[in-house]
């Protein structure tokens, strides 16, 4: 059963959309998490990459899409390693939640509201 920190992992990786669509210019697409393996054993639910269906799942291998389901060699080639995919979303992860951090925050001309000036 996943931790409270790695269920929100989980649930900020799969809003941020496919890692694979975002670095090819596609955009925020829907993602599912895409577990990485070590000796063909899952490294746990913080090591996990968003990945498209058709990323993750399809089989696909054409000039469009490599999927990562038993293509992991061309999968890599193509996209980056899943370390440096996972390193990548951890970046942009981060500065999601910078965002919102800053999008909650009230501006410091505006004050919070309730003071009385």
């Amino acid at each position: 059963m996943p931790t409270k920190a790695e269920k929100q992992w989980m649930n900020a990786i799969t809003q941020l959309g496919c890692i694979c669509c975002h670095l090819t210019g596609k955009g925020q697409t829907p993602a599912e998490p895409h577990h990485m393996l070590s000796g063909g054993r899952r490294l746990g639910h913080l090591f996990t990459i968003p990945l498209c269906p058709t990323h993750h799942r399809s089989g696909r291998n054409d000039k469009e899409v490599v999927s990562r389901d038993q293509n992991q060699r061309r999968f890599e080639a193509r996209y980056g390693t899943e370390k440096s995919l996972l390193e990548k979303t951890r970046q942009m992860v981060n500065a999601m939640k910078a965002r919102s951090i800053r999008e909650v925050r009230p501006s410091e001309s505006q004050g919070c509201g309730g003071c009385i000036a």
